[in-house]
């Protein structure tokens, strides 16, 4: 039995051949998102910036929480602060300052393919840096007090549709994880209880912007599902 308030709920009856060339489309136009190190200035409408946070903003949650705070960074001082930053901590990892890199060889390795250093150029290039808060508390009242649910994992949802919906607008995208994070609170201006996740760097890729082919191998339907 029921005891709560409900709202009816109806999705469009598609003919089972539409759906399937529907899905089937769809995850063409995604298979042809690549991650983009290289981008152009160019302006981008704040308007689809805004719809691609709607869309996160939808995405499911623990309890409907909604653990999450997009900061939309388009300032060149604070893209620059955020650069400077990042790549201080980049340089640490790849040991460009000391020679001892904080990476394991195994990881260094596995990054060589992707062509990544501490060169972090596109930060203050692109036009827009989402930073992507998770709120471990707050809820709905965003108070800093109450218990988050199932926190990363919602934001990570999120954030899937924030990438899949700037792709079906025609931008590049590219998620940044530098390590600690810490700083993206300060030049934020976030409180103590979110915690910065990733940075999402959007625009239009250069005109000369290649990715690496390395980076275009994924696993086949068979190796990444099981039916039972």
């Amino acid at each position: 039995m029921r005891d709560h308030v409900t709202v009816p709920y109806v999705l469009p009856d598609i003919p089972d051949p539409d759906r399937i060339t529907r899905a089937q489309a769809f995850a063409a136009r995604l298979a042809e998102r690549r991650t983009c190190r290289f981008f152009s200035d160019a302006a981008v409408p704040r308007a689809v910036i805004e719809a691609a946070i709607r869309a996160a903003g939808s995405a499911p949650s623990g309890a409907n929480h909604q653990p999450w705070h997009f900061a939309v960074v388009c300032s060149p001082d604070k893209k620059r602060a955020i650069r400077e930053a990042a790549e201080a901590k980049e340089r640490a990892f790849y040991g460009a300052d000391s020679g001892s890199p904080k990476a394991g060889e195994e990881w260094l390795a596995a990054l060589r393919e992707l062509g990544t250093d501490a060169d972090k150029h596109f930060l203050d290039t692109a036009p827009y840096l989402i930073v992507v808060f998770a709120q471990r508390k707050g809820g709905i009242a965003e108070d800093g007090q109450t218990q988050n649910y199932y926190v990363n994992e919602s934001v990570g949802i999120a954030c899937g549709l924030l990438l899949a919906t700037l792709h079906e607008a025609g931008l590049a995208t590219l998620t940044h994880t530098p390590s600690p994070m810490g700083f993206l609170r300060q030049v934020c201006g976030r409180p103590e209880w979110e915690k910065p996740l990733m940075i999402v760097v959007v625009g239009h890729p250069a005109i000369d912007a290649t990715v690496p082919a390395k980076a275009l191998q994924k696993k086949p339907l068979d190796q990444i599902a099981s039916w039972l």
